[in-house]
């Protein structure tokens, strides 16, 4: 759990010491983290899930969405909008449904846009994160997307945020305009509550 290291590190130096251990992950613990990430996200039920699809680095695979849908889950998804405001969001119908984002290596649904309030019929939200503290407090890749979004989220709505099980540490750098979570999915632990 702690080894990452120093919980004194500012945004910046946790940011490139958490990217920097995501690169270093080798492709077959990637795949076996994401197996454990969609069979435990397929213990969940939900009548509607914001979800997102992971890129890069990011813990999981689309797999993980497909497991939500298969649940019975009205699944959204994000589309990111040209202005630095909240998302905008889409149902995920399909992986052959989606296009390519305005940001490279993303992509989203291709159907119709539903508006940044639409995350608010949400009972669970799915966040990407580059990792989350007991406290709830969650570190992101610094665009403010999610902290411009999660206000529009219906009271009581489970926010998952979804990272590697050494990427839940003990304390983080937050501000007053952090969204806390009140969760953090992990391949190894599954869901858990937070604050811990």
């Amino acid at each position: 759990m702690h080894a990452l290291g120093n919980e004194h590190l500012s945004k910046a130096e946790w940011r490139t010491r958490l990217t920097r251990a995501r690169t270093d992950q080798t492709a077959e613990s990637h795949a076996q983290e994401a197996s454990a990430l969609v069979s435990a996200v397929s213990k969940v039920t939900a009548t509607t899930v914001c979800a997102y699809l992971p890129f890069g680095t990011e813990p999981g695979t689309t797999a993980l969405v497909d497991a939500l849908a298969a649940g019975g889950a009205r699944v959204l998804l994000p589309v990111i909008r040209p202005d630095p405001g909240p998302l905008d969001w889409a149902e995920y119908t399909g992986e052959a449904d989606l296009v390519p984002s305005t940001m490279r290596g993303i992509r989203e649904p291709g159907g119709k846009r539903l508006g940044t309030d639409a995350v608010g019929a949400a009972e669970l939200i799915l966040v990407p994160a580059l990792a989350v503290d007991h406290r709830g407090v969650r570190l992101g890749r610094g665009a403010g997307h999610y902290d411009r979004s999660l206000v529009f989220a219906a009271a009581g709505a489970a926010l998952l945020a979804v990272v590697r099980d050494e990427e839940l540490v003990e304390r983080l750098p937050g501000e007053a305009h952090d969204v806390r979570m009140s969760g953090v999915l992990t391949p190894a632990r599954g869901v858990l509550e937070l604050p811990m």
